[in-house]
């Protein structure tokens, strides 16, 4: 460890193999994984189709330069267009460059417009990545210390407030929104339906893009491919990645209309961005995705894991407010801060994340079984439980 840079507060475990809902540590202990490397392997680890998929690519081309087509990726583009309901992908990464790209793509389309200084609204709590484009555009000032100046060019408003937006609407800079329709770490906030639609209408009634960023509740993590699939509208702009390589790094900003036409050759690029390797890797996760209908379990996961919790906790119900999210991104908001409870779980041998302070992030895997959707809620029980009886004293 001395030799890696200490920018993670790590937990005392090292994991060396994986297998759907498990991870198994040097001492070959188990663990339940309700995190997925935060929304990452959203099959499970080591899926067949996947670890299938990676060593065929593997055995014939791992990876060619984008100056050349590439088959795999433009299968994968023209499938994942099909399910967002967008005319055009650029691959990069991760989902920072993802949202890097819609930064970009939305500044252009500005110049593009004859606007000399494009600038984007974006919401408080929100989180779209580390670069320091997609660090300024986050709002959570804690990760921002120490790395200014910041990039100018984002205007904040708060997160479901429809009158900040149209209060905007004489700024002659703007080109576009950007927001997460659900915040992951930013709370697991789930932005209403009627707040997103009113995004919808501010940027058609004044020729903003509307971008959502999907990274985490993407690739069928809240019930449908994409949570904007559930509205009857569609952004200009979506970016994911997280899930989509189920573990194999690969980032997409996609885009329809007017949007998919703003990027031309040499007005941004990746070397390893859709590469044959990631592309065969997100084409058997979108082929698991659909042939196993993975996005009709999700509420049924959710409700299994919610119902388990509470009928085995005795102290949940003291100190749960409420749940929050959207289907497998499911947060308990808890009536204080907890941050104890991450090293309380992984005692338990479960997996689990706080974000914001006091809510329990779950980010489990769309193929768990019923046993394993019940067993994180008992285990989660048992967790709460012993945080209750430390705090009493």
């Amino acid at each position: 460890m001395s030799s890696i840079m200490p920018t993670y507060k790590r937990l005392p475990v090292q994991f060396v193999r994986g297998q759907g809902a498990w991870l198994y540590d040097t001492s070959d202990t188990a663990y339940l994984d309700a995190l997925t490397g935060i929304a990452v392997t959203g099959l499970g680890h080591c899926h067949p189709a996947v670890s299938a998929a990676l060593a065929k690519q593997a055995q014939t081309l791992m990876h060619c330069s984008n100056l050349y087509h590439i088959p795999t990726q433009e299968v994968l583009a023209e499938t994942l267009c099909r399910i967002a309901g967008m005319d055009a992908v650029f691959f990069g990464n991760s989902g920072a460059e993802a949202n890097e790209a819609a930064i970009k793509l939305a500044r252009l389309y500005g110049h593009q417009n004859g606007i000399e200084s494009p600038t984007i609204i974006v919401l408080e709590h929100a989180f779209h990545g580390r670069t320091m484009a997609t660090l300024t555009a986050t709002g959570n000032a804690a990760v921002q210390k120490g790395f200014e100046p910041l990039v100018p060019g984002f205007i904040r408003v708060p997160a479901g407030d429809i009158e900040a937006i149209a209060a905007l609407a004489n700024n002659a800079n703007i080109v576009a929104v950007l927001a997460e329709p659900v915040q992951g770490e930013g709370g697991v906030r789930r932005l209403s339906d009627d707040y997103l639609r009113g995004l919808r209408e501010q940027c058609d009634r004044n020729n903003w893009l509307l971008m959502f960023d999907e990274v985490q509740s993407g690739n069928g993590r809240v019930g449908t491919y994409f949570a904007y699939l559930g509205l009857n509208f569609k952004p200009d702009v979506v970016t994911t990645a997280k899930g989509l390589g189920n573990g194999v790094p690969i980032g997409a900003c996609l885009a329809q209309g007017k949007a998919a036409r703003v990027l031309g050759a040499g007005n941004h690029g990746s070397t390893y961005g859709g590469n044959p390797l990631a592309s065969a890797a997100a084409m058997a996760v979108i082929n698991t995705i659909e042939q196993d209908n993975l996005t009709q379990r999700v509420p049924i996961i959710r409700k299994l894991i919610s119902e388990s919790l509470y009928q085995q906790s005795q102290a949940a119900t003291d100190l749960i407010k409420t749940e929050s999210g959207q289907g497998l991104m499911l947060g308990f908001v808890m009536s204080q801060d907890c941050p104890e409870l991450v090293s309380l779980a992984l005692e338990q041998k479960l997996l689990i994340n706080v974000t914001a302070g006091n809510v329990v992030r779950l980010l489990p895997a769309l193929t768990l079984t019923d046993d394993e959707a019940i067993l994180i809620g008992e285990r989660l029980a048992g967790v709460i439980d012993t945080y209750a009886w430390q705090i009493k004293g």
